[in-house]
């Protein structure tokens, strides 16, 4: 049922026996609660009677067919979670939810700024349920500024918050990255916060006697800030200089030779990050002319003459295949490697060896397989337990857990509650 690295249902993920109410949809929260789900906590997906997450119905590509298929980027992020529908726009529905954040740890929402609040869903009204809750609010821009109100989209993201400016090639029209980092870079830090929020709540903080009572507390995280925070040392450039940093394709700001090459089929990537790399590449390529040539002598120098160095060394990368040129390079210590496409990625050796893909049986789609979880423990394990719930799959399960009554459950189907 599991990839080959992962490990049995027997064993327990360092979240174990931690409950987590999953009211988001599309790519932010999923992906922080599969995160929290792979680590062992029982997340209970709340979803649309009728319709539940958009992603469902984002497809091709799938897994099964007709009406079994299963929307492969749906599956990507909603493993080890169990799903109810449930019509939060209902009173009854609002009260189900009530009773189950009542005994839960932690809730995650991506709804838009103010909807629960407007619903007697907000931070404030669950904590009169339960005041150990951790509650994530996740959104676009955050939920105060002149844009809170504002919905945003992972290209929007990208490119309001700079990221875009300094991807894709000089001269040429901005590229996004190829995966929405937007959101899965919030989702990370989403995953972090609820981390920090329970341990706090577990051993206490030296302001938490001051700030209130309870052991939980609100987190507000947004996909702009992540955004802002992930520009890191580019930011810093800025800063440091004045000047807006822009686009280099895969070269780097500040080392000289560290960008990808064209070979005689393909490319690669080489990285001499220090004068010893340096050295050494010059050895691998015989070429002790560039080393005493006082232009490339130090990285500053290198990076003052970019474009001369690295003409020099496409010439000698060009007529070579991007396997003669890894292995040269291999031979001398120097890091080179092909620029690998995604089916290379799930053929590599490492991938392997890592157990870095996973696979899960669904009832309707057969086999699903996925990239696993990278968290590796020595003393627990993370693991992949459960398929991507069908919707509603877990409705009666979860509602009879609460103490509802199968009368009252089959009630609920027949009025559209669940």
């Amino acid at each position: 049922m599991v990839g080959e690295a992962q490990h049995s249902d027997s064993e327990s993920g360092p979240l174990d026996g931690l409950t987590v109410v999953d009211a988001s949809q599309v790519l932010v929260g999923p992906f922080c609660t599969m995160q929290l789900g792979d680590l062992g906590a029982d997340v209970i997906k709340i979803e649309r009677p009728g319709a539940g997450d958009q992603t469902r119905g984002w497809h091709p590509p799938e897994f099964g067919e007709d009406e079994g298929a299963v929307s492969a980027y749906y599956a990507s992020v909603n493993r080890n979670k169990r799903s109810i529908t449930l019509d939060l726009k209902s009173d009854e529905g609002r009260e189900i939810l009530r009773s189950l954040v009542a005994d839960a740890d932690v809730f995650v929402e991506n709804f838009r700024v103010g909807t629960l609040d407007d619903w007697g869903l907000g931070y404030e009204d669950l904590r009169e349920v339960n005041d150990d809750l951790v509650y994530c609010s996740l959104s676009g821009y955050g939920e105060w500024g002149p844009y809170a109100d504002r919905p945003a989209y992972d290209l929007v993201m990208q490119a309001e918050a700079g990221l875009m400016s300094i991807t894709g090639e000089e001269g040429r029209p901005p590229v996004r990255v190829g995966v929405a980092i937007a959101d899965i870079g919030a989702g990370m830090y989403a995953t972090q916060a609820i981390l920090a929020a329970l341990l706090e709540r577990a051993y206490g903080g030296s302001e938490k006697e001051s700030r209130d009572d309870s052991g939980g507390q609100k987190i507000d995280v947004s996909l702009f800030d992540g955004q802002v925070a992930w520009l890191s040392y580019m930011a810093s450039f800025y800063f440091a200089s004045g000047e807006a940093p822009g686009r280099m394709g895969s070269r780097h700001p500040t080392i000289v030779p560290y960008r990808a090459f064209p070979t005689a089929d393909g490319h690669v990537v080489v990285a001499a990050a220090s004068e010893k790399l340096w050295a050494n590449l010059c050895e691998a390529l015989d070429r002790p002319d560039l080393l005493a040539d006082e232009r490339f002598e130090v990285n500053a120098d290198r990076v003052d003459h970019r474009e001369t160095l690295e003409s020099i060394l496409e010439a000698e990368f060009e007529d070579r295949t991007t396997d003669e040129v890894v292995d040269l390079l291999d031979a001398h210590d120097v890091p080179a490697r092909a620029v690998n496409d995604v089916a290379d990625v799930f053929d590599h050796p490492q991938t392997a060896a890592r157990g870095m893909t996973a696979s899960v049986d669904h009832p309707s789609a057969g086999p699903i397989e996925m990239a696993a979880s990278p968290m590796h423990f020595s003393g627990s394990s993370t693991s992949v337990r459960r398929h991507p719930p069908e919707l509603g799959e877990h409705t009666a399960e979860v509602l009879a857990e609460l103490g509802y009554a199968a009368d009252e459950i089959r009630r609920f189907e027949e009025t559209d509650v669940v």
